[in-house]
């Protein structure tokens, strides 16, 4: 009998500005991703035949597309930090926030929100949140143990991303680096080139003006 094959830890389609910030500075209600703009870090995506909240027939296909498709594929459960779920800090003093997504969260698996302040679990459509204190070994213990022997998607965001970097639980990384730059905020690295005592990598440019950066274990 052959053995289970192993539970990957995965970063898909995170998306970064040139100078390797993922957000910027001020998140708010209004503004999720404070003073920088999602819609030029996702335009890649968004303008794909496979880009889910797509209301038109159409859109691209190719390398973009590809990625856009892959998003979901064999994901059993995300792990994502408080910030990408809301912008409350401290106490919740509000439990009417179910996150920005709406009645249908693009997910489809258990997620488990990282926060200090932990509220009871909230069930959205398939989805259901589990707000965890958790180190990101145990996160990733929970979110494995949930998935049900498939992968495990790291969701960011980019505080998120480096603490599982650091303590060397990421397997695969897929990031789309679009061309803008931010300037402040939430920066992964200086350089993709910080990984490479680590990870393979593998820079893949798409007719969008986007670039891909591919990591792997070493």
């Amino acid at each position: 009998m052959s053995a289970a094959p192993e539970q990957l830890l995965r970063v898909q389609n995170f998306m970064l500005s040139t100078d390797g910030f993922g957000t910027g500075e001020g998140q708010s209600l209004e503004r999720p991703f404070g003073h920088a703009d999602p819609a030029r870090l996702s335009a890649w995506a968004a303008a794909t035949a496979s880009w889910p909240n797509r209301a038109d027939a159409g859109g691209t296909r190719g390398l973009d597309d590809y990625f856009t498709r892959d998003f979901s594929h064999h994901i059993g459960a995300e792990i994502m930090g408080r910030g990408k779920f809301g912008p409350q800090k401290g106490p919740w003093t509000d439990l009417e926030w179910e996150g920005w997504w709406g009645d249908e969260p693009p997910f489809h698996t258990p997620v488990f929100v990282l926060t200090h302040h932990v509220r009871p679990a909230l069930t959205l459509s398939d989805t259901t949140f589990h707000f965890i204190d958790a180190d990101p070994h145990e996160a990733l213990r929970q979110a494995k143990a949930a998935a049900n022997g498939k992968d495990v998607r790291l969701g960011g965001g980019v505080s998120t991303l480096r603490a599982f970097l650091e303590a060397d639980l990421v397997d695969t990384m897929h990031v789309a680096v679009a061309p803008m730059e931010i300037e402040r905020g939430g920066r992964l690295w200086d350089s993709p080139d910080e990984l490479l005592d680590r990870f393979h990598l593998e820079r893949v440019p798409s007719p969008s003006g986007v670039e891909h950066l591919l990591f792997w274990r070493r």
